[in-house]
């Protein structure tokens, strides 16, 4: 279970410029189609699929991300605010398969926080990851969210 207080050594923050619209760079963040495009997906080798998508306070998702050498990991949350097209927050929990399908990790609730700023022609991306369990995980969801956004760019240039 999260801690009560998040802390530098359990959260991570990043920030990303993007040249689109507010409303178009939220709605890659709230609509399936858009997010099976470039979420998890750094590399462009992993195949992401929403199981679940229910877009509402209270609601969840189910994400399945297969990767290449066939592990599998379910990633569930629950939206805690959805606010068009200035914030969302969203639990985060990870479990991990190989190839087998046998669980091998997991990654207990942690929270999401992505705030969409106007800037002009370009919107920034503030993403805080909190109640991260440890420096390692932090720095390995760094890496990821880092990663996602790298893509989330392509995709959103694609789209023009």
């Amino acid at each position: 279970m999260a801690s009560s207080t998040a802390s530098p050594e359990t959260t991570l923050e990043v920030r990303r410029m993007f040249t689109a619209p507010r409303e178009k760079v939220y709605a890659a963040w709230t609509e399936r189609r858009h997010l099976e495009r470039w979420m998890c997906n750094p590399e462009g080798k992993n195949v992401t699929k929403y199981l679940e998508f229910d877009l509402r306070e209270g609601g969840g998702y189910v994400l399945e991300l297969l990767l290449p050498d066939g592990k599998k990991y379910l990633n569930r949350g629950t939206y805690k605010l959805v606010q068009p097209p200035e914030k969302l927050v969203f639990s985060w929990a990870w479990e991990k398969f190989d190839a087998a399908g046998n669980k091998f990790s997991e990654l207990n609730d942690t929270w999401v926080t992505v705030e969409f700023l106007a800037r002009g022609q370009w919107t920034e991306v503030v993403l805080k990851h909190d109640f991260l369990p440890d420096a390692p995980m932090v720095e390995a969801h760094q890496k990821g969210w880092i990663g996602c956004l790298e893509v989330l760019g392509g995709y959103l240039e694609s789209e023009k």
